[in-house]
Formats: C-alpha cells, sequence, structure tokens
C-alpha cells in the first residue's frame, strides 16, 4: 500500500506538469494568433490581450491588486495601420519578409529614383532612403522622424536597387492606452510577504493592415509560463502571496513597468523577490540569468537547486541591465532576477517568431526550478 502511495503521487506530480505543459503551449499559440494581432498598436491587438489576461486571471481565481485587474497609462506611438506597398524596380515586396518600414517613419508615397550612397545604402529624396540589410529586425517607435526609410532584405532581393514605388501610410497616436494586467492570490500565512512573477504581454503589433508580428517567444513564452505558475500557484496555495503582472510597452522602452513603479498598486517593500520572464521559449543552450552578480546569493540558492535535480544544462550569470521589465523595481531596491533562456530559433522581433516553430524545449524544467526556487527564497 505505501509503494502504491508513493507511485500515486509520482504520477500525479508529472501528470501535473504534463498538464501544464499543454495549458503552456495553449496560451503561447493564443496570445501569438492573428486574432491578437502582435499584441499591439493596431487593430486593437493590445486591448484584446489585456481584456484576455484579465479574464484569464479571474477563471484562475486570482484577485486584482485593486479595483481593476487593469492599471491604464498613456503614451506616444507610431503606428502604421494602412497602405504598406514598395516597389523596387517594378517588383512588389512583401512586408516583414522582404522589407520592414523604420519605426520612426512618417508616411509617403512617392516613385523615384534611386541614387546609391555605397553598395548598401540609397537615397531616392531628402525624405525617402533606403538601406540593404542581413537581417529584418523591427521595433516600436514613440515618436516621429523626418524621413522614411525602407529596410531591405538583401538575401530575397539581389538585384541592385534602381528604382522605387512607395505608398506608405503612419498614423501618430499621442495618448495611445494601454494596462498592465495585475492579479493576486493571497497567502494563507503571511499575506503580506509577496513574491512576484512578471512578464511583458505586448509586442510589436502589425505593419500595414496584412502583416503582424506573433512574437511566440517575445514574450507570449513568458506570458504562458506566468499564467501556468498562477494556475499551479492557485491549486497549491504558498504560505506567502504571489503576484502576477502582465506588463504593456515593454517594447516601447520599458513603459509599462516604470509606470508600475512609480504608481504601485502594493507597497513595492512588501515584495520579498521578483523573477520577470522575458524569452523563455527555448533552452537547449541553458540560461541567463540577469542581475545574478548583483544578488549572488540568490544566485547560489538558484544553482545549488538546479544542481541537485538537473534541470537546466547550464545557467549563466549576468550583472545589471536595463535590458526588461526587472529593471525599474531594481532600482527601487526590490530584490529581482530576469530569466530567459538561449538556443534554438534565432527569430527575435521579426515576423518568423512563430509558435508553430518554438519549442519550448526547458519549459517543464524551468517551471519546477522556478517554483522550487520560490519556495526557497520565500523561506
Amino acid at each position: 500500500m505505501k509503494n502504491f502511495l508513493i507511485l500515486f503521487v509520482l504520477l500525479s506530480t508529472s501528470f501535473c506538469y504534463a498538464q501544464d505543459s499543454v495549458y503552456t503551449r495553449k496560451m503561447v499559440n493564443t496570445l501569438s494568433s492573428k486574432e491578437f494581432w502582435g499584441r499591439g498598436y493596431t487593430k486593437d491587438g493590445m486591448k484584446k490581450a489585456a481584456d484576455f489576461l484579465a479574464a484569464e486571471y479571474k477563471k484562475l481565481g486570482l484577485i486584482p491588486f485593486s479595483d481593476s485587474y487593469k492599471q491604464d497609462f498613456n503614451f506616444p506611438v507610431n503606428t502604421f495601420p494602412g497602405k504598406m506597398m514598395v516597389q523596387i524596380n517594378g517588383k512588389k515586396l512583401i512586408p516583414g519578409k522582404d522589407f520592414i518600414v523604420s519605426n520612426e517613419s512618417p508616411g509617403i508615397k512617392q516613385k523615384a529614383t534611386l541614387i546609391p550612397i555605397d553598395s548598401l545604402n540609397y537615397q531616392a529624396s531628402p525624405f525617402l532612403k533606403v538601406s540593404l540589410k542581413d537581417k529584418l529586425t523591427w521595433s516600436v517607435g514613440t515618436e516621429v522622424g523626418n524621413n522614411t526609410q525602407i529596410q531591405i532584405n538583401k538575401k530575397n532581393f539581389t538585384e541592385t536597387p534602381k528604382e522605387i514605388n512607395v505608398e506608405i501610410e503612419n498614423k501618430f497616436i499621442e495618448n495611445f492606452k494601454a494596462s498592465n494586467v495585475c492579479g493576486l492570490l493571497k497567502g494563507t500565512k503571511y499575506p503580506d510577504s509577496i513574491l512576484i512573477i512578471t512578464a511583458h504581454y505586448d509586442h510589436l503589433g502589425g505593419m500595414g493592415k496584412d502583416t503582424y508580428f506573433p512574437g511566440a517567444n517575445d514574450n507570449a513564452a513568458g506570458i504562458a509560463t506566468l499564467l501556468s505558475l498562477a494556475k499551479y500557484y492557485a491549486t497549491n496555495p504558498p504560505p506567502f502571496s504571489v503576484g502576477f503582472i502582465c506588463f504593456a510597452a515593454e517594447e516601447a522602452g520599458l513603459l509599462g513597468s516604470r509606470y508600475y513603479t512609480q504608481n504601485p498598486l502594493s507597497p513595492l517593500s512588501n515584495i520579498k523577490f521578483l523573477i520577470n520572464l522575458d524569452l523563455v521559449g527555448t533552452g537547449e543552450a541553458g540560461m541567463t540569468v540577469v542581475n545574478a552578480t548583483v544578488y549572488p546569493k540568490a544566485f547560489s540558492l538558484l544553482n545549488e537547486i538546479n544542481d541537485e535535480h538537473k534541470y537546466i544544462s547550464k545557467i549563466n550569470p549576468r550583472g545589471k541591465a536595463a535590458n526588461s521589465d526587472h529593471y525599474f523595481f531594481s532600482e527601487k531596491g526590490v530584490l529581482a532576477f530576469f530569466i530567459y533562456t538561449q538556443g534554438g530559433p534565432t527569430a527575435y522581433h521579426d515576423v518568423f517568431d512563430k509558435p508553430e516553430t518554438l519549442p519550448l524545449t526547458e519549459y517543464n524544467d524551468l517551471f519546477k526550478l522556478i517554483v522550487n526556487f520560490n519556495k526557497k527564497i520565500m523561506e
């Protein structure tokens, strides 16, 4: 009977983690889908994602930090909701795959001859420039520049650019409304002792009316892992409270997390530790911890747990860096790690960061490592 109970417990634990993997994959697929349009600034992509996350919090049993799951704020952003047409030498290029428009570009409609500046850069006029790139990487612009810049994937276009025909529409939104999505599970014994898990849910949105950036690894994977942890803690209540914050506008310059730390919904002093998850959909080559050298005792504890259970092949230490949403918390004195995985697909800030090619290689091991670390760090 004793052996049967041990086997039952082991099978139950494995089943729990397997179920989490299924749930996580579902969340990655959903958030990266066309419905959410890159969780950005056109077709209500970011708002739809925020609404979805708030509903998921409620379904999992999380309560709001305050009156609402959402913490609203505003910021300026340059968007491209309409026409996105570029022809070079009479050949129509595909947005996202053959070309991108620099994020601060104004709209333009022009036919012109391209004058070479050098072998990689061309100019049609003072207001229109073209460059050839090995890789097309997009980002978010919060202002509008003086000229339109087109970047062309030189692997897909091998001719010498001589003529351009372009029609691009932009729309500058001075006060774009976004929302951090915040939920809480109160601790069974120490409700004022809070562990915070964060991830940004926004991505790059769309470029034109037909092209969007799925953002599977960046950062649907982080959000899916956060939701899986919320699901786990909702059914396994810890003595300490666990807060979950899905940030908006990380891609626009960490604006959501900066706003939260300036307007916290609960005292920052109550946060005992914060774990930020961003780009966690791989893991073949291990993972990296930002702030590892800032908090060596916590990093040593993480490694002790990992060495004992052989979860992740390698954990690389990194120092302080303003490269994700942990940063402004650290600046306010909150102990925080930013975790990202390495290896696997290299798609980043492009249209190829898709759920069907994201392996989630080390999801189960990363999940177990985080749960075990949280238990130890909050003791």
